[in-house]
């Protein structure tokens, strides 16, 4: 989808501190052979502070280094792939209410950890649909400190890290322009996250462990038993240069044109050899040093990584930022962002 005529004008962060894989080695969290077969640096750990609080400082943030006021914002969306509060509620509202949004649409998006990519196009077209709205503030914020989930071992070449951003997109100019966005999933993939388990009654609510680990080798032990083959991974690698290539085009560049790519705070493996290969990117042009650092970040890796771009000096006006993740769905998005000029509040 086009959106050369929406703009982000704020970005804000809430990253706690980091404990790193030698810490967790030592307190028998991190197996010692993870380190060298993933070279992961650690994870954003928040304690006690919930993902709401940490979605709301973000969101302060944002109004704060923008100077916005928080009352003319006209929707509210939040991305979360874990737990948020109690059971019934919504994050969204707090938020809304301790900002004082009180004409905002509030909406809580579970797409895992492709969420602030869906709330990226769903943002645009509400704010395209009515002449008068103008604002939409974008929060996703994840604890995974919590029972029923190990940060250090739930997946295959990741470790869990906690954090919150907020993106304020609008349609007044501001430092960056959102040039397209794009998405597709390959629904025969869906199994993917679930295999091996029962739809009824949810995990949580029996007290099994989440294990994307298991569910991937449930998957493809089951897929090779029925078909004789894991063709279903074809199908996912091939959309990603299909979704990247379309983001491209739709925001009239080359992959050429990139300055860098924001993507998920994986393994050096993975984003190496299994996308960057694919759409003809090194390392050196990823945001992966900083991310093997703080951990997979849920919906907030692409967003803290490109803030912190921009406050090491590493983007400046023309630059072009491809952002790009994979997640449950199994859904491919992609998103080009132009750089128009630095940020004020750096300076």
């Amino acid at each position: 989808m086009r959106t050369s005529d929406v703009y982000l004008n704020g970005l804000g962060v809430f990253l706690p501190q980091t404990v790193t894989v030698e810490q967790a080695v030592q307190r028998g969290l991190y197996p010692q052979a993870e380190i060298e077969a993933h070279n992961l640096g650690g994870a954003a750990v928040a304690g006690m502070i919930s993902a709401p609080e940490m979605a709301l400082a973000a969101a302060q943030e944002a109004f704060k280094r923008c100077g916005q006021r928080p009352e003319e914002t006209d929707l509210i969306l939040y991305a979360d792939s874990w737990h948020q509060g109690p059971d019934g509620w919504q994050p969204q509202f707090f938020v809304q209410r301790n900002l004082g949004c009180d004409k905002a649409l509030g909406i809580e998006i579970r797409q895992g950890c492709n969420g602030m990519f869906g709330a990226l196009e769903m943002a645009a077209s509400y704010l395209r649909a009515v002449p008068e709205r103008q604002t939409a503030l974008l929060v996703a914020s994840d604890n995974f400190g919590t029972p029923l989930i190990d940060r250090w071992r739930t997946g295959a070449g990741f470790v869990l890290g906690d954090a919150a951003c907020a993106v304020l997109l609008g349609k007044e100019p501001g430092f960056a322009q959102l040039l397209s966005v794009c998405s597709a999933t390959v629904p025969e993939a869906e199994e993917v996250h679930r295999s091996g388990e029962a739809l009824f009654p949810p995990g949580c609510l029996v007290g099994r462990d989440l294990d994307f680990a298991a569910r991937g080798d449930s998957f493809n032990a089951k897929a090779m038993a029925e078909t004789g083959s894991t063709a279903v991974w074809d199908r996912v690698y091939q959309t990603v240069p299909e979704v990247v290539g379309r983001n491209l085009a739709e925001a009239g560049i080359t992959i050429d044109d990139v300055t860098r790519i924001a993507i998920m705070n994986f393994s050096r493996e993975i984003i190496e050899h299994r996308y960057l290969a694919m759409l003809g990117l090194p390392l050196s042009r990823s945001t992966w040093d900083f991310g093997r650092t703080v951990g997979h970040i849920g919906a907030s890796d692409q967003i803290v990584s490109l803030d912190h771009l921009l406050n090491v000096g590493e983007l400046g006006a023309g630059d072009h930022v491809l952002l790009f993740g994979l997640g449950p769905g199994m859904t491919a998005s992609s998103a080009v962002i132009k750089i128009l000029h630095r940020p004020s509040w750096l300076g």
